[in-house]
C-alpha cells in the first residue's frame, strides 16, 4: 500500500515540492507519494480530518494555513519553535491519529545560509515583510547572532504583530529604506512580490539605490532569478534565491515522516529541474 504525504495550502499548483519529494521516493525505492492538497480556509480542519482517516502519514502546510495548523484538534505536541512562531509547516501523523506540529522553515533557512557560507554573526540585516515567513527568518537571524535587524513593512508601526518574537525590533516603512539600506550586510525578502506570474515586480523602491556589495536572500524561488535578485547583482552584491531554503526545509520534513534523511543532491536536482522547467513554459 502506497504511503501518502502532501502539501496543504490554497493555492498550491505552483509548488515544486511534489517533484522533489517524489524524486527521492523513487530514488530510494520507497512506495510513498507526495500530493498537492488544495484546501480552502473554510474547509481546512474538516479536510485534515478526512485525510488522516484516509491514511495520510503527514503534511507540509503553506499559505494560508500555517497558523490554523496549530489549532487543529488532532495536534497534541508542538515543537518550541512552532509555538514561538505561531505557525507550523510540518505535521506528522502519529500511530494514534494525533498530530505532531513543527516549523522547519527557520532551520531550512539557517541550513542554506550555512551551505552558502553567508556570515550572519555581527551582521546588520534588513527583513522585508512582517508576515509568517518573516517571523521564521527573524527567529533564525537571532539565533545566528545578527547584530542588528530591522523589519520593513508596508504598514509600519512601533512594534510588529506576532507577539514577543517581533517585539522590540524596529519596524520601518519603505520610505525609510534610503536611510537603512547603506548599512545593510544582508537583506532578506519575505514578501511574495516578484513571484510568478508577477516576475516583473520588485519590493525594492526604484528610487532607492541597492546597497553595493550586500547579500540578498530572496525567499521567492519562482522565477529562479527575480527582478530583486537582478537589482542586487547590478549593485555588485550576491543574490540567492529561495530554492535552497525550500529544499532544506523539505528535507527536514521528509526525515520526520519517513525516519531517514533524504539525499539532498537528488532532492535539489529535482527541485531545480522543476523550477527551470516552469520558467521555460
Amino acid at each position: 500500500m502506497t504511503e501518502q504525504v502532501g502539501l496543504l495550502g490554497w493555492p498550491v499548483a505552483h509548488s515544486v515540492s511534489p517533484a522533489m519529494h517524489n524524486a527521492v521516493f523513487r530514488y530510494l525505492g520507497l512506495d510513498w507519494r507526495y500530493d498537492l492538497l488544495p484546501v480552502p480556509p473554510d474547509r481546512f480542519a474538516e479536510e485534515v480530518t478526512r485525510l488522516i482517516a484516509a491514511g495520510y502519514r503527514g503534511f507540509n502546510v503553506t499559505i494560508p494555513h500555517k497558523a490554523a495548523a496549530l489549532a487543529l484538534p488532532q495536534v497534541k505536541s508542538i515543537t518550541p519553535a512552532a509555538r514561538i512562531l505561531g505557525a507550523a509547516n510540518t505535521l506528522v501523523v502519529q500511530p494514534d491519529g494525533t498530530l505532531h506540529a513543527d516549523n522547519t522553515d527557520w532551520r531550512g533557512f539557517t541550513a542554506d545560509l550555512l551551505a552558502q557560507k553567508v556570515a550572519v554573526a555581527g551582521a546588520t540585516c534588513l527583513v522585508l515583510g512582517t508576515g509568517g515567513g518573516a517571523r521564521a527568518i527573524l527567529y533564525a537571524l537571532e539565533r545566528l547572532s545578527a547584530a542588528k535587524i530591522a523589519l520593513v513593512s508596508r504598514a509600519p508601526r512601533p512594534q510588529a504583530a506576532g507577539g514577543p518574537l517581533l517585539a522590540g525590533w524596529p519596524v520601518a516603512g519603505y520610505d525609510d529604506l534610503a536611510a537603512l539600506a547603506p548599512a545593510a550586510d544582508l537583506i532578506v525578502n519575505c514578501t511574495p512580490v516578484g513571484m510568478f506570474p508577477h516576475a516583473d515586480e520588485s519590493p525594492w523602491p526604484p528610487k532607492v539605490p541597492f546597497p553595493p556589495g550586500a547579500v540578498l536572500y530572496d525567499l521567492v524561488y519562482t522565477p529562479p532569478t527575480t527582478r530583486l535578485m537582478r537589482q542586487a547583482e547590478a549593485a555588485r552584491g550576491r543574490a540567492l534565491g529561495g530554492l535552497g531554503m525550500l529544499v532544506c526545509q523539505g528535507a527536514l520534513s521528509f526525515e520526520q515522516w519517513v525516519g531517514i534523511g533524504p539525499p539532498l543532491v537528488i532532492m535539489a536536482g529535482a527541485a531545480q529541474a522543476a523550477v527551470w522547467g516552469s520558467a521555460r513554459d
